[in-house]
């Protein structure tokens, strides 16, 4: 290997090391109290159970949710990724509307996150992922 090789090798390297890692996209503020209901088109999904659902293609008006009827495995756990793609079969670019919900604790935000339950049509995306046979088993 020559020495502007070794160099490139060693700069991407470096730059892999010192970059962010990328957060969900979501940036608008949450709706802090149950029963709140909103709508838009599901822009972005983060796990089996997290996306983010706006109105418009800028993610300053995307609201994230960790869906309250549905508990995903982690994505470091088995099943983790295979409930993340089933998610964004499922949903992704399709309109939804989501209420807020309390959970555990009876707080409605979670880390960062809205809960809700939301559907599509007349469908609860919880219930379309255990129609798929998705598996359930997070935290």
């Amino acid at each position: 290997m020559n020495c502007r090789a070794i160099i490139v090798a060693g700069t991407l390297e470096l730059l892999c090391r010192i970059a962010p890692a990328h957060a969900d996209p979501c940036e608008a503020p949450l709706p802090s109290q149950a029963g709140v209901r909103f709508s838009g088109v599901v822009r972005y999904v983060g796990d089996g159970d997290g996306l983010c659902v706006g109105r418009t293609v800028d993610p300053k008006e995307w609201i994230e949710v960790r869906l309250a009827d549905f508990n995903a495995p982690e994505l470091h756990q088995p099943g983790g990724v295979t409930a993340k793609a089933a998610l964004e079969r499922i949903a992704l670019h399709h309109a939804v509307v989501c209420t807020t919900e309390r959970g555990r604790g009876g707080r409605v935000v979670s880390y960062d996150r809205v809960l809700a339950r939301c559907q599509i049509g007349a469908d609860s995306i919880g219930e379309l992922l255990r129609h798929a046979g998705v598996a359930e088993g997070g935290n």
